[in-house]
C-alpha cells in the first residue's frame, strides 16, 4: 500500500489553461497514475493532444465544459460525469473544470503528443 499526502504531489503548468497537481511522481508507480488538472479555458491552447501509450479514466470534480474529439462535435461535460479516452485518440478540452485522472499505464511527457490545426 502507498499513501501520497496532497501536499507532498507535485504542481505543474503545461500551459496558462492547464495547471496539475501530479501525485505519480510520489506515487512512482509505472502501471498507473493519478493527478487532478484544473482547466480554465482551452487546452492545448492551439491544436489537439493525444497519449501515445495511456488510457485515461477522467471525472469531472467541479465546473463544466467540453471534451472536443477531432471532425466531431464537442461533448458537454459537467459535475459527475467520467470520460474514458483511449490511447492515441486526438482531442481537446475547453471549459472551466477540475478534473481527476487516472492513466494507465502511467503517464509521463514523452507519451503526449501535440497536434497543429489542420
Amino acid at each position: 500500500m502507498k499513501i501520497v499526502k496532497e501536499k507532498d504531489a507535485e504542481k505543474s503548468e503545461y500551459a496558462s489553461t492547464s495547471t496539475v497537481l501530479d501525485y505519480s511522481m510520489v506515487l512512482n508507480e509505472k502501471n498507473i497514475d493519478f493527478c487532478i488538472n484544473t482547466i480554465t479555458g482551452r487546452y492545448p491552447t492551439e491544436g489537439y493532444c493525444s497519449n501515445l501509450e495511456c488510457e485515461e479514466l477522467c471525472y469531472i470534480l467541479e465546473g463544466h465544459g467540453s471534451i472536443n474529439k477531432k471532425e466531431n462535435e464537442p461533448i458537454h461535460l459537467k459535475k459527475g460525469d467520467i470520460i474514458y479516452i483511449d490511447k492515441k485518440e486526438i482531442y481537446y478540452w475547453k471549459g472551466n473544470f477540475k478534473l481527476a485522472i487516472i492513466c494507465t499505464p502511467a503517464w509521463t511527457r514523452k507519451q503526449c503528443k501535440l497536434y497543429e490545426e489542420e
